[in-house]
């Protein structure tokens, strides 16, 4: 026989069925053949050859081949692969003198290349360097101890070498180290200057070396300074209170109008919410004051010797806005087309009058708010008002314009 071909394996996908499956290259004997089937999710299992429910028999027909039969079908998505493993022994014996036997030497030569051939199957799976490229040397020489829990590697002059993705945990040191370290080691720092960095090792260092050689060890994660950008960002945020407290302040000076200090309070507390967060947050909070200070200007516009026709920026009068006038010593508000003065008595009562034919022209211009109770005299004819608060805070007093 001889050995005109290379293939010595054929693989196969199992469909849950199929028992049968030819392999296409020669053997020297059955127990030559070895059959692994491969799952879906990775795992491989040799085969036996026998009649158990998880074996195999096989018809071999010489040279060309022959058949491996599973007595249990490979299942759909598995991969059944059938190769040879020639045994590494030479079975030939040459007597001296004999007649040369030609068929036995060619048989021997059959085996040798087969050998040849799985050998060279192996070495086509395994890693290796290119052939232009050059290593000093793949062996490593580090006892099993040594190598467990590791990791095969190249070091800084491109050899493979056994080291550590991420090194042991080497607990704690100060200023100096209190026990060596090889590269990838890791270890806390106690001392004050440098108080809970994480330092990973560089290259091989011996005990008392400090945290700082920089020929050594390298910062891995700086918790000192994270712990002062803490400290000062507490201090900001404390800073931003104070300008909270500030805009407060100026939001409550807006209580007098309804909707003035609904913008000042909803202002307050974006300003809270921003000044947690960070020290230049502090100047949103403080704008946000002052637009509800700016709001609370167009509302009540002051001391005016004169009926005003606009507000403090120029722009039109709104309805509810509010001025005191210096020359008759009225609080006036506009109500969307005159100002209408208003006075207060010390009963907790305000009048309102407005010279006016229409009768219940100020009850239609006005509604009572809660705890309060409106009554009209002169009904079409110089109108008055009365408005009294009839709840529990006799200081309070809650109208709106109709």
């Amino acid at each position: 026989m001889t050995v005109s071909t290379t293939t010595l394996k054929n693989s196969y996908s199992g469909n849950g069925s199929t028992t049968a499956f030819a392999y296409t290259f020669p053997i020297n004997t059955t127990t030559e053949i070895t059959v692994i089937e491969r799952s879906a999710t990775g795992i491989e299992v040799v085969k036996a050859q026998g009649t158990g429910s998880t074996n195999y028999g096989i018809a071999d027909n010489g040279a060309t081949g022959g058949t491996v039969t599973m007595v249990t079908a490979p299942a759909a998505g598995t991969t059944l692969v059938i190769l040879r493993n020639t045994t590494l022994t030479q079975e030939t014996d040459y007597v001296a003198n004999d007649v040369f036997p030609a068929e036995t030497h060619e048989d021997a030569l059959d085996k040798l290349q087969m050998q040849n051939q799985e050998l060279q199957e192996e070495l086509d799976r395994s890693i290796k360097i290119s052939r232009t490229n050059t290593m000093t040397s793949t062996e490593f020489t580090v006892a099993a101890a040594d190598r467990a829990s590791k990791i095969l590697a190249f070091d800084s002059s491109g050899e493979i070498s056994v080291t550590q993705e991420l090194g042991t945990f080497k607990g704690t040191s100060a200023t100096t180290t209190t026990a060596t370290f090889v590269e990838r080691d890791i270890v806390k720092s106690t001392t004050a200057a440098q108080l809970n960095n994480i330092y990973i090792c560089v290259a091989a260092s011996a005990i008392g070396d400090t945290l700082t050689d920089t020929d050594h060890f390298a910062l891995l994660v700086d918790a000192k300074s994270a712990a002062t950008s803490a400290t000062e960002a507490a201090s900001s945020a404390s800073t931003a209170s104070g300008h909270k407290d500030t805009a407060t302040t100026k939001a409550a000076e807006a209580v007098t109008a309804r909707d003035a200090s609904v913008v000042a309070k909803d202002a307050s507390v974006a300003a809270k919410d921003l000044a947690v967060t960070a020290k230049n947050e502090a100047v949103t909070a403080k704008n946000a004051a002052e637009t509800a200070l700016d709001n609370f200007d167009d509302t009540y516009l002051g001391s005016k010797s004169s009926a005003p026709s606009v507000d403090n920026d120029g722009n039109a009068l709104a309805t509810g806005a509010l001025y005191f006038n210096s020359s008759t010593g009225a609080l006036n508000v506009w109500n969307g087309s005159a100002w209408v003065a208003i006075v207060a008595d010390t009963d907790v009562k305000v009048s309102v009058s407005a010279n006016d034919t229409t009768p219940n022209f100020l009850l239609s211009k006005l509604t009572a708010g809660t705890g309060i109770s409106l009554s009209e005299t002169n009904n079409g004819s110089n109108e008055t008002i009365t408005i009294t608060n009839t709840g529990e805070d006799p200081t309070a007093l809650a109208i709106a314009l109709g």
